[in-house]
């Protein structure tokens, strides 16, 4: 692990979070840890309105801060994107929207770190390099290697259009094929665009490309 992935462990109210050392090097599907609703401003539980006593104690969610009752606040759910070691409590709505981004972590995210093959044409180049494209280990850039190298930071892509075939009038199944990219050059206001296509001679490849085209989709959601 190079110096500026390193992380470190640190407690919180909320739990033990595995964190970088450096604030830079965070990933850019983070969030940070909400401010807790004060005890002395929530005399009741925040979903159901039973009010807290000696019996019923509150909880605070950790991933939205508000206070709850034992029965709206029980669930134990991981949380990948606070960096949290372990399952934290949550409430009922964010538990569910905690459980789709750990699909979202432990599987798309694994396939776009793993990378996938394409021809890549940068603008409107008429022609392509084959480069195997991956998502880097601290999740902050897009990096492409072939004859040329290219890392595009996460947070300065603007557009993704992932682009389909096999679709019939009468309905049927589509195959993601490639993607349209465009991003912001750091320090200029230029936008740049590059087009992924999944290479036809690699069939052996289609799945696996179709699965990281798919996975990069959700990114951009």
């Amino acid at each position: 692990m190079s110096g500026g992935d390193a992380k470190k462990l640190v407690r919180s109210p909320s739990g033990l979070r595995m964190v970088p050392e450096h604030r830079a090097a965070r990933s850019p599907f983070g969030l940070d840890e909400p401010p807790w609703v004060p005890d002395k401003e929530c005399p009741r539980c925040m979903q159901c309105d039973t009010k807290f006593d000696f019996i019923t104690r509150k909880h605070h969610c950790r991933r939205c801060g508000k206070c709850f009752c034992d029965k709206c606040c029980s669930k134990k759910v991981p949380l990948p994107r606070m960096c949290f070691v372990d399952p934290v409590r949550q409430c009922a709505e964010c538990a569910l929207v905690s459980q789709k981004e750990t699909e979202f972590y432990d599987k798309q995210l694994k396939v776009l770190m793993n990378g996938a093959t394409f021809f890549v044409t940068l603008g409107t180049s008429d022609k392509s390099e084959l480069m195997v494209c991956r998502l880097s280990n601290n999740q902050r850039y897009l990096v492409l290697d072939g004859d040329s190298h290219y890392e595009i930071e996460i947070i300065q892509i603007s557009t993704v259009q992932i682009l389909t075939e096999g679709f019939t009038p009468g309905g049927g199944n589509t195959r993601a094929v490639g993607m349209i990219l465009q991003y912001k050059v750091p320090g200029s206001d230029e936008v740049m665009q590059m087009k992924f296509t999944a290479g036809e001679d690699f069939s052996c490849n289609k799945k696996l490309s179709a699965a990281w085209l798919a996975a990069m989709h959700k990114v951009s959601k």
